[in-house]
């Protein structure tokens, strides 16, 4: 009997064929898995802009020059919405963006929900102009305040104070329309900075509302200009109502000064 082991040979180009083959099984399961942590890390990454933007920090891109020369066309701002959070409420002078359904402009059908999920997607990513409900203007009077223009030196009052408005456009005056309110409790008046081009409370003086935004309708606080470069900075604050004094207990304060 032939008990001596028998010995081989295997076709080299076999040991080929089976190579390039593994290392191609080799490639397509590494590849595969890279495509797919891309993809889940962009999601990520979407998710996490967009849970920022609903909840702390929206962009928001300027579509018109109504707030210039403090925000001007194509300007995106960084909308701070933890600013009233936890109780505190907007001041005078504070730069808001708000809700504007009910008081500047009534209730309209909603359109294509799936366009309209993409348009809010992007507007929520500052890349597309925010939705027509939504306005940013300056706070002017709060709750109880009487807000008049203009005295015989033709400067608003608020609460019977002058009111030295340096951020109003140059040239602009503070109204062009005479106007004598008082601001019910939890609402707003507000106006743009660039007073002959902003549809603000002024016009909306005969809607339902009066003109004035309910306090749980603003979005946050504008304090911060991300877009262009050249124009990234804080929102300067202002000092123009240091001097004017909390309305009065029955929410009417006093007459203008001379």
């Amino acid at each position: 009997m032939d008990t001596e082991a028998q010995h081989t040979e295997r076709d080299p180009s076999s040991d080929t064929e089976d190579g390039s083959r593994s290392a191609r099984v080799s490639e397509d399961s590494s590849s595969t898995p890279s495509w797919r942590r891309t993809a889940l890390v962009g999601g990520a990454c979407v998710a996490f802009l967009l849970l920022l933007s609903h909840f702390v920090l929206q962009p928001f891109l300027i579509p018109s020059g109504s707030m210039e020369p403090t925000l001007q066309v194509g300007d995106r701002i960084l909308v701070n919405k933890l600013a009233y959070r936890f109780g505190s409420e907007p001041g005078r002078g504070d730069v808001v963006v708000f809700d504007g359904t009910g008081s500047f402009v009534r209730e309209q059908p909603r359109g294509n929900p799936v366009t309209g999920l993409l348009h809010d997607g992007a507007a929520a990513l500052g890349l597309a102009e925010p939705d027509e409900t939504d306005f940013v203007k300056r706070v002017v009077g709060i709750g109880g305040d009487r807000v008049v223009c203009c005295d015989k030196n033709g400067r608003l009052t608020v609460n019977g104070v002058p009111v030295e408005e340096r951020y109003v456009m140059l040239g602009d005056q503070p109204s062009s329309v005479p106007f004598d309110i008082v601001v019910p409790q939890g609402r707003l008046w507000v106006m743009g900075d660039h007073r002959s081009q902003s549809s603000d409370s002024r016009d909306h003086l005969g809607n339902p509302g009066g003109g004035m935004v309910p306090v749980d309708k603003v979005v946050g606080r504008a304090d911060w200009i991300a877009w262009p470069f050249d124009r990234w900075s804080t929102l300067p604050g202002t000092e123009a109502f240091d001097a004017v004094p909390a309305a009065p207990a029955g929410g009417h304060g006093a007459g203008p000064h001379g």
